[in-house]
């Protein structure tokens, strides 16, 4: 990548982070500090609002720079992750949303604790959260390493590491800060340039070829090297029965594990009623929905333009084939408008991460402050402010974040956000639907739901070729590969509800109906909801 590149990428990445900075520190100077303003932002937010920043938390750098490189290279088989994406928020809407903003306060245990024991159960669900959180944080930093090294042409080991450490020095101070708030308007700026990329990238793909969608899959075709194949199912996942079940152990983590993402359900307190909730995931399916149909003109557009195997050339992954598109479009490498088109992806790409990191690191502080340091607490001792300990929870998440993100920024960690989204389903949705439908659920079935999904699916993966066992592997010198599926939830989602099920039959404890019907009447009508 030329200087111009590197100097115009580096002006506007400096514009977003000092708006940001801004947006936390005019924030900071407004709050007055209570778990509810840091938590959930006042509930102040509208439903549009709090639906930009729903979208701008779900729309990752993945869904942005991976899914678009996905259908640059496989066709039709990267076309089925944006189906798997977004038919995900239709169980969001109609199962959890509005159940979910009645019934708790800040967290994923707050609904299940609620007609429960609390401590196992906060220990159970806080474990599992900051799980998710940390795997998905983990996937993001080093996405971001990557990205940086690679669009400013840094590629040096150091680059990527400054970068990790810069983007976990942001988080923190975004949210130990400006908390809930600034978070939100963080991702609503995010979402509002995400879209905004993706919409002028599409017009320009559709004005080359003239609005004809059919000339641009054709062209597509021609380019990927596999001619008609490119438009049919199966060039990824239909080689053989392991890859189809991978493909379908994907599609299952991926719809049910959205219902299930800490920082997600957090979303839902923001606002001020249920209906506000529910109204707010329709605007974010409509903004989602729409960006990923512009996800799959862009990776057809890659595809017909720069060429698949040039996209494959520069990453193995796709991961550079929207970058590449934009300087096309733009005009070439060494034209005006395609340097400042790329390095308007860029930015926006390098604004996604930061958003994304940003509402993790609040959910998985909220998890650690207000379900395990409440539970583990000593009851004589003295308490801390719960905002104070989130706030050094967040210092400390990001710590570690950058320690993984530093010892993992050389190793292939695609698999890490699907693997989040497989913990989620297994582990945070069976004890959620549980806790909201069944009236016999006890806290020995919530503890081992939340125990019996996690346990396998961070065992199985352990054990995948993802670790060992291949050239492609974390550890490819060394094999202990026993499980064939690089993504465990075909098997750790049943587990997960068959493990609630089967802890609350053999449970001497008898569940408590009255606080079930307090339960339901609270998640069906709001009364007495915070």
């Amino acid at each position: 990548m030329t200087g111009d590149h590197q100097t115009l990428a580096l002006l506007l990445f400096g514009v977003f982070v000092a708006v940001t900075l801004a947006i936390t520190t005019w924030v900071s100077r407004n709050r007055h500090g209570s778990a509810e303003e840091f938590y959930a932002g006042g509930r102040l937010f509208s439903p549009v609002e709090n639906g930009f920043a729903i979208a701008g938390d779900y729309m990752s750098a993945a869904s942005f720079l991976g899914i678009s490189g996905l259908i640059a290279l496989f066709g039709y088989d990267g076309l089925l992750y944006s189906v798997g994406f977004l038919v995900a928020w239709l169980v969001v809407l109609f199962l959890v949303a509005e159940l979910v903003r009645n019934c708790g306060r800040f967290t994923l245990a707050d609904v299940v604790a609620a007609r429960m024991r609390e401590r196992p159960v906060r220990i159970a669900a806080g474990t599992s959260s900051v799980t998710v959180s940390v795997l998905y944080l983990v996937a993001q930093m080093v996405g971001a390493g990557s990205l940086v090294a690679l669009l400013l042409g840094g590629t040096s080991g150091a680059a990527q590491a400054w970068t990790v450490i810069g983007v976990g020095a942001l988080m923190v101070i975004y949210v130990s800060l400006g908390g809930m708030r600034a978070t939100t308007w963080i991702q609503i700026v995010k979402a509002v340039l995400l879209m905004c990329g993706a919409i002028a990238l599409t017009v320009l793909v559709l004005v080359r070829f003239h609005g004809d969608f059919d000339q641009l899959l054709r062209t597509a075709a021609d380019r990927s090297g596999h001619g008609s194949q490119f438009l049919a199912p199966g060039l990824k996942y239909g080689g053989d029965w392991t890859s189809r079940l991978d493909f379908i152990s994907l599609g299952l983590a991926l719809v049910l594990g959205t219902a299930g993402l800490p920082h997600i359900l957090s979303r839902f307190y923001t606002v001020p009623t249920a209906r506000a909730a529910r109204r707010s995931v329709v605007w974010s399916i409509g903004l989602i929905g729409s960006f990923y149909l512009m996800t799959i003109v862009l990776g057809f557009g890659a595809a017909a333009i720069v060429g698949s195997d040039a996209v494959r050339g520069s990453n193995a992954a796709g991961n550079t084939a929207v970058p590449l598109l934009a300087l096309d479009l733009g005009g070439g490498a060494d034209s005006t408008g395609g340097t400042v088109l790329f390095a308007i992806v860029a930015a926006i790409a390098f604004a996604t991460i930061l958003a994304v990191v940003a509402g993790i690191t609040l959910a998985s502080s909220a998890s650690v402050a207000h379900d395990l340091y409440a539970s583990l607490r000593r009851k004589h001792a003295k308490p801390r402010s719960e905002v104070a300990v989130a706030r050094l929870a967040a210092a400390g998440i990001g710590v570690v974040a950058i320690g993984l993100g530093l010892l993992a920024r050389d190793l292939n960690v695609a698999f890490l956000v699907g693997l989040a989204f497989a913990v989620a389903a297994s582990a945070n949705l069976p004890v959620l639907l549980y806790s909201l439908f069944w009236r016999n659920f006890t806290t020995r079935g919530a503890v081992w739901s939340v125990y019996g999904g996690l346990v396998p699916s961070l065992v199985l993966v352990v054990l995948s070729p993802v670790v060992s066992g291949g050239p492609n592997s974390l550890f490819p010198g060394v094999d202990f590969q026993y499980f064939p599926l690089e993504n465990p939830g075909l098997v750790s989602i049943p587990l997960g509800f068959l493990a609630g099920w089967l802890g609350t039959v053999t449970s001497p404890e008898p569940a408590d109906e009255a606080k079930h019907a307090e339960t339901e009447v609270r998640s069906l009508t709001g009364a007495g909801a915070a």
